[in-house]
């Protein structure tokens, strides 16, 4: 069985913006061949040193993500997600990565959040219980 894939649209994009958003999907698709706790390992790693992402800055950067690649603008959440928080690394900001499930039905999905609040979902994201995240520290926030 299959289910419908709706592509959420691009935006236009100067060519730095392009270059920065192709590279973060490129890396985010190789990070996402490792297994969940080295890629959340990694991850934090990376989010070392940031400041807090604003809403605007993941919306963003999650928007470019979607524009340069087909699978990030479809069911490549985990792609998207990471790419976001990769391009957000690149201006020195992080928002907080997270994965989880619902049960009913059942479905896997990653996303990231700024003060808790998901970016840039479509749907209601309170069935999902998060499973894994990469937040930066308390005392980072300002």
């Amino acid at each position: 069985m299959s289910m419908p894939v709706t592509y959420e649209p691009g935006v236009r994009l100067s060519w730095h913006r392009q270059v920065t958003a192709r590279w973060a999907v490129v890396t985010a698709r190789l990070l996402i061949l490792l297994p969940p706790r080295r890629l959340a390992r990694v991850l934090r790693l990376l989010s070392k040193g940031a400041r807090p992402a604003t809403t605007a800055q993941a919306l963003s950067a999650r928007q470019a993500a979607v524009t340069v690649s087909a699978r990030c603008s479809g069911q490549g959440c985990l792609q998207r997600s990471v790419a976001t928080v990769l391009q957000c690394r690149l201006w020195g900001r992080w928002p907080d990565w997270c994965t989880g499930i619902r049960t009913q039905p059942f479905r896997a999905h990653a996303w990231v959040e700024v003060d808790g609040v998901a970016v840039g979902e479509q749907g209601d994201m309170t069935p999902y219980h998060t499973t894994m995240t990469v937040r930066l520290r308390p005392g980072s926030r300002s």
